[in-house]
């Protein structure tokens, strides 16, 4: 079962897709679209040209495990769509990737700013 936070509907996708503002890396390219909601929500574009079902599955879990650590300003639709070449990356150089999309889109949050707003 999926959490909140994922995009689960082929018309999710496709409004990120037609009306988002797009973002370029060399391993992964990111469509992020706002949504009005209090959560952003993901979701993972991996087609059969990247490589088999095992490459694929393993791509989506990092890019999983790497989103969830990061603190990510809510109100947003985001969609990644990895490219063949992210197929050889390691689990850092996806980091980085992502980090670098997040960044140029402003949605990324910093740090100070969350923990203080915690503790108040």
């Amino acid at each position: 079962m999926r959490g909140p936070w994922a995009l689960t509907k082929r018309a999710q996708y496709a409004l990120v897709y037609q009306q988002g503002s797009t973002y370029i890396d060399s391993l992964i390219v990111m469509k992020a679209l706002p949504n009005g909601l209090n959560l952003s929500r993901y979701g993972f574009s991996v087609t059969k040209k990247v490589g088999k079902a095992v490459q694929r599955n393993r791509l989506k879990r990092l890019l999983r495990e790497i989103i969830h650590l990061q603190l990510v300003k809510p109100g947003w639709d985001i969609v990644f769509v990895v490219r063949r070449e992210a197929v050889t990356a390691d689990y850092h150089q996806l980091e980085k990737a992502v980090i670098k999309l997040l960044t140029q889109a402003k949605l990324i949050t910093k740090g100070d700013e969350t923990a203080s707003a915690k503790v108040n």
